[in-house]
Parts: C-alpha cells; sequence; structure tokens
C-alpha cells in the first residue's frame, strides 16, 4: 500500500495522542502532524505551532502544506467554525461545523432540540443569567443540577446536594444557565461516526468525573475510562441509538445542519431506560485511550472515508478484549493544578506492556519530562476482561515516580 496521505490532527491533549498513536500504525500515512501536541506526540507526529481556534491561521497552514485531511480534536475549534471554513476550500474535515457543534457548545441548545425531537432527557430550565435562575435554584427539589449552558470543558456541571450549594455554583457561573432535574442511574457514553449522511455505530466506555476515588472530590474532564461500558448492555446501546442518536441526527438534518464528525452521547442508566445526559461533538478523553487500544483497523483510512462523506463504505472493527485508562492528575486538580513538577519513570511504565499517553507535558532544556496542565498522563492497558486490564495499567502505574501527581484507585470497579 502506498503512503500517501498527509493528515493534521489539531490539539495538545491525550485524546490527540491516542488519535496520532494509531493514526501513525496506518500504511498509509506519509505525513503525520499534530499541532501544537505535547512531548509524548512528538514521538509519533511532526510537532507545529498554530494557533487552532483561528479559522483563518488554520486554512493558510493547511493550503500552504497541503495537507488531505484535518482531525479536530478539541472542542474550540469546532465551536470557533474552524470546520466550515477548512471544508470551504475543500479539505476533508472530521468534526462538525459550527453550526452542528452547538450540540455541545450550548447545553441549552440541545436540551431544546429532545424537546423538539422527543429524546429522552432530564426536565430543566433554561435561565439567561444566573441572577434570573437565583429562585428556581433556591427553592428545587434536591438533588439540583446546574449547568453553564456554554463550552466549560468537562466541569462546568454541579450535582448540588443543597439548595446553597446549587446557589454557590451559580455565582460562580458567567452566561446563561441551564437548570435540570437529577437523574439516578449508572452512567455510560455511546460513540457513533457520522458523516453527515450515514452514522456508523462505535462502541462504548464509561468515564469517572469525580477526582477521587469512590466518586468523590471536584468534577473535572474525566479521571478514567474503561471500554467497553460493562453496564451497557446490546439491548440498552440499541435502545439509546433509536431513541436518542437516529432522532438527533435526524432533527440536525432537517434543520439543515447536518452532523458530521463524532458524536458522542452521555448517557444515564434509569429505571426508564437510557436517557441524555449531554452531548460531545468530538472524541472523549480519556475514552479516546481506551478506545485506540480497541480499535482493529485503520483509523485513517475510516476518517478519511468521515472526511469524505463515504463512511458507507468502510467498517469498523474492533478486539473483544477490555481496555482501560487511569488518569494521572496534577495535585491540586481540577481547582488550582500545581505543574512545573518533575515526572519520572515514564519509560519503566511502558516496558510493563502499557502504552503511555501524554496530555499536559513538555521536555525541558535537560530532556527531563515535566508536568504543564491538570491531567498529565493517561495509563492505558488492554486485558481479557476489566479486572485484568486493571491490574495490567496500576501495575505500570507503579513504576511512575511523580512525587507532584495523583490518581484515583478504582477506575474501572
Amino acid at each position: 500500500m502506498t503512503a500517501d496521505l498527509d493528515i493534521l490532527v489539531l490539539g495538545s491533549g491525550g485524546r490527540e495522542h491516542a488519535l496520532c498513536w494509531k493514526l501513525a500504525q496506518s500504511p498509509r500515512i506519509r505525513r503525520l502532524v499534530c499541532a501544537p501536541g505535547n512531548a509524548g506526540i512528538a514521538d509519533v507526529a511532526e510537532l507545529a505551532t498554530l494557533p487552532i481556534e483561528e479559522p483563518e491561521a488554520v486554512t493558510a497552514f493547511v493550503k500552504a502544506h497541503g495537507f488531505h485531511l484535518v482531525i479536530i480534536g478539541p472542542e474550540g475549534p469546532l465551536v470557533s467554525g474552524v470546520s466550515d471554513a477548512l471544508r470551504a476550500i475543500g479539505v476533508a474535515v472530521v468534526g462538525p461545523s459550527q453550526a452542528a457543534a452547538r450540540l455541545e457548545g450550548s447545553k441549552g441548545f440541545t436540551k431544546d432540540l429532545c424537546t423538539r425531537a422527543h429524546i429522552p432527557t432530564a426536565a430543566y430550565r433554561r435561565f439567561a443569567s444566573a441572577t434570573e435562575a437565583h429562585h428556581y435554584v433556591a427553592v428545587h427539589p434536591l438533588p439540583v443540577v446546574v449547568k453553564a449552558d456554554g463550552l466549560a470543558m468537562g466541569k462546568g456541571v454541579t450535582v448540588a446536594d443543597s439548595n446553597e450549594e446549587g446557589l454557590a455554583a451559580l455565582a460562580l457561573i458567567q452566561g446563561p444557565v441551564v437548570v435540570e432535574q437529577f437523574l439516578e442511574g449508572t452512567e455510560a457514553s455511546l460513540f457513533v461516526l457520522c458523516d453527515g449522511n450515514t452514522h456508523q455505530l462505535w462502541t462504548s466506555a464509561r468515564d469517572h468525573k469525580r477526582a477521587h476515588d469512590g466518586d468523590t472530590g471536584g468534577n473535572t474532564g474525566g479521571m478514567g475510562a474503561v471500554s467497553p461500558a460493562p453496564n451497557l448492555s446490546a439491548a440498552l446501546r440499541d435502545q439509546a441509538m433509536r431513541e436518542i442518536i437516529e432522532p438527533t441526527l435526524a432533527a440536525m438534518k432537517a434543520a439543515g445542519t447536518p452532523f458530521a464528525g463524532m458524536l458522542y452521547a452521555g448517557l444515564m442508566l434509569t429505571a426508564d431506560g437510557p436517557k441524555l445526559i449531554e452531548y460531545n461533538v468530538r472524541f472523549g478523553d480519556p475514552e479516546t485511550q481506551a478506545l485506540m487500544l480497541r480499535l482493529d483497523c485503520d483509523l485513517a483510512e475510516l476518517l478519511l472515508a468521515c472526511g469524505e462523506g463515504r463512511l458507507a463504505e468502510t467498517q469498523v472493527k474492533w478486539t473483544a478484549d477490555t481496555a482501560i485508562s487511569v488518569v494521572m492528575a496534577s495535585k491540586g486538580y481540577p481547582e488550582a493544578p500545581r505543574t512545573g513538577t518533575v515526572i519520572n519513570g515514564v519509560d519503566s511504565a511502558a516496558g510493563t506492556g502499557a502504552t503511555i499517553f501524554h496530555a499536559g507535558t513538555r521536555r525541558d532544556e535537560n530532556d527531563q519530562l515535566i508536568a504543564t496542565g491538570g491531567r498529565v498522563l493517561a495509563i492505558a492497558a488492554r486485558g481479557g476482561d476489566v479486572a485484568t486490564a486493571r491490574d495490567r495499567a496500576y501495575a505500570a502505574i507503579d513504576r511512575i515516580d511523580w512525587a507532584g501527581g495523583f490518581y484515583r484507585r478504582d477506575i474501572g470497579q
């Protein structure tokens, strides 16, 4: 097979490292560039400096280098219209239009869509500001869920057990607010690749959002994930596709804003069946780190077909294994992560057979690995079952010497 594909990946996190790691295994890759990338991505792709949320800068860079495909990792460039600008110059893109990205960019937009399309979700009210929501939250039955309406990097949600806690959450929100009924159940995530006309069911995962063991501590962007989700049966998955995913895609297409990219549905599995918690409009993090370990086909071929509107020609394949990813974060995360600390032992950890994905890292002048963000590493491993995958991931973590970091010990339990 001829190496003829030049691909640009936008982003700098663990999700982008996992995507680049898998893309680099394709025999079709001629050039793989990630902007801005991180210390781990540098091992599998070229790095480039680029303001990835500025459509004109991205399109100029793509035209100058002749990329065939652009894969947009984080939500920021999607909401700022980067995918629209690239499609306007005829470049294949994995990532929805600015209009379709409202499924993540505005929780209020998505809740209203659910109402119109009769998609099961929590009861809700929208407010233009935190001030307008004050009285409603003060008297709402408990628990009450308070959400910032815009992008919040996975952290703009508070499940308040007291009205005072709900009001404290409101005080931190600038802009519109969505207040929701609390849903009882267990969470799972479902991933569906779409090209605007065709959709392809991928697989599931279960994320762990709270910072500390036992689902305690602050809400984070995710402290670990297991794939497939142990709690999502085939019957529940099919019900979610039928009642949630497919009506959403139909409603978006009917509105003239068809969805093309990765649609990632956060589900609550309630006694009444699956209900939508929220949508993300890109690959998940840290779910992608687990998914890429299980993907058993050429990611470059799949995503090129998606970007070119040929998804119906492809078939996705997965190993039967379970994969787990465990996030190592800087102490103080999510409130005030302490960065600049030195990490040792990553090569030793990789020697166990686990895969180490970088998120917030850089190399200093002495080639030491330095933590630069909140979530810093994801340690991923596969096994025939959850217990085996967990044991392998945690055995690798035990090799890492990082006094400035912490992680959960109960991912996948």
